[in-house]
């Protein structure tokens, strides 16, 4: 078995890049239970594996003392002088006690070591080399699928494709390809299981890299994806060349660009707007094909608005459902709330009374100002309200107060 054993570790660690060593000292550990399990020993037994002949020792440890109360653990001094006289107490002697039939044993316990081994390797191989592709997208065969999942073969290994990753417009037969996004990589015991999807957002980010290179290149920037797999998706884009249009480079010419991706995504419809710094404008941008007359934010809650539109476009900012509404605040993650024009002109009214009221106040406030020229300068005095009833009082009285003096 010595030479075969020597081949077969070689072989191992050529093929599958499992080191002998690692086997060996697996090998090692395997045996001596082996040996625990058929001779009922193994506390204080070694195993050693010879690689330069493939031979396999077994020994039994003993401490040296000066009275023996168990002979399979320990050994008298006067034994251990006999095979050698330097031998001092507390010293450990090793005794070979390899059975007769234990090549048998052995032969049995390296295959299934060399087997498990091989499993471990194979499954840390596959892990890491699927784990690199997670957030990623790749192509595979759709293989089977039961009520929980949709088994789709990568290669070396079977995804699967969960109901809530699945378009809801699919319909997913054996042996179709399709492009998946490799949402999560897993090391289960029971080996790597690879989680993939078809509805995740980031699977529109990677398709917009792979069929425009400006995208890839990082010349246009996608912001944020709001998504409702199947039915429609808003994409924000900008651009970090002045020369490149971010909503023009992503549609290319007569929309061949962003059809390969609508096509993808069986007839998933696809809005591209352009993001901006401001806000406002951003909001606006988002709810196209709605046109946007005012956006008022509330003063309480930064994160929350009011869009104005004309009436007759009012179902058009909403969308069938209230889509294009809640796309667009998932998109630029504001709280929008759509009102039509004709609804906000008591609100502007309001706030043109309160603008009026603002005007009337600063011209009350300047009646009070007084302009005194001291050595040709000119300084503005504001009487307090106290000063100025006690002015009005004198102004109006002045005969009295004459009278009182005398």
């Amino acid at each position: 078995m010595s030479k075969e054993m020597l081949n077969a570790l070689d072989a191992l660690e050529a093929e599958k890049g499992i080191k002998k060593e690692t086997v060996i000292e697996a090998l090692e550990a395997a045996l001596i239970s082996a040996y625990k399990r058929h001779y009922g020993q193994a506390q204080n037994v070694e195993v050693e594996f010879d690689e330069k002949k493939g031979n396999i020792h077994v020994y039994a440890v003993k401490e040296v003392t000066d009275e023996v109360m168990d002979s399979q653990l320990e050994v008298s001094l006067k034994d251990a002088m006999a095979i050698n006289k330097a031998y001092e107490l507390g010293d450990k002697i090793r005794f070979e006690v390899t059975p007769k039939d234990f090549g048998r044993i052995a032969a049995q316990t390296a295959k299934q070591v060399i087997l498990q081994r091989v499993r471990e390797a194979e499954r840390t191989v596959i892990y890491n080399e699927f784990s690199a592709y997670e957030n990623d997208i790749m192509q595979g065969i759709v293989e089977r699928q039961d009520r929980r999942y949709i088994y789709v073969n990568l290669g070396k290994i079977e995804a699967v494709l969960s109901k809530q990753d699945q378009m809801p417009n699919e319909f997913y037969q054996p042996h179709d390809r399709i492009k998946v996004y490799v949402s999560r990589v897993e090391n289960t015991s029971k080996g790597p299981q690879v989680f993939v999807s078809r509805s995740h957002p980031d699977l529109l980010r990677r398709l917009f890299e792979q069929e425009i290179p400006e995208v890839y290149d990082g010349i246009v920037e996608i912001v944020s994806i709001a998504r409702e797999a199947g039915d429609r998706s808003k994409v924000a884009v900008r651009s970090n060349d002045s020369n490149v249009d971010p909503v023009g480079t992503c549609v290319g010419p007569k929309g061949q660009r962003v059809q390969a991706i609508v096509n993808e995504l069986k007839g998933e419809n696809m809005d591209i707007v352009e993001w901006n710094d401001d806000p406002a404008v951003f909001i606006s941008n988002a709810l196209n094909p709605a046109q946007v007359v005012d956006v008022i934010f509330d003063a309480q809650n930064p994160k929350a608005c009011t869009v104005v539109v004309p009436d007759f476009q009012l179902s058009l900012a909403i969308g069938k459902r209230g889509q294009n509404a809640r796309l667009a605040a998932k998109l630029t993650n504001f709280k929008i709330d759509i009102k039509p024009e004709s609804e906000m002109e008591d609100f502007y009214a309001q706030q043109a009374e309160a603008a009026d009221g603002e005007e009337l106040l600063d011209g009350y406030e300047e009646e009070f100002v007084e302009t005194d020229a001291v050595d040709g300068d000119y300084e503005e005095t504001v009487l307090e309200d106290a000063d100025y009833e006690e002015a009005e009082f004198d102004a109006e009285q002045p005969e009295e107060s004459e009278q009182t003096e005398e």
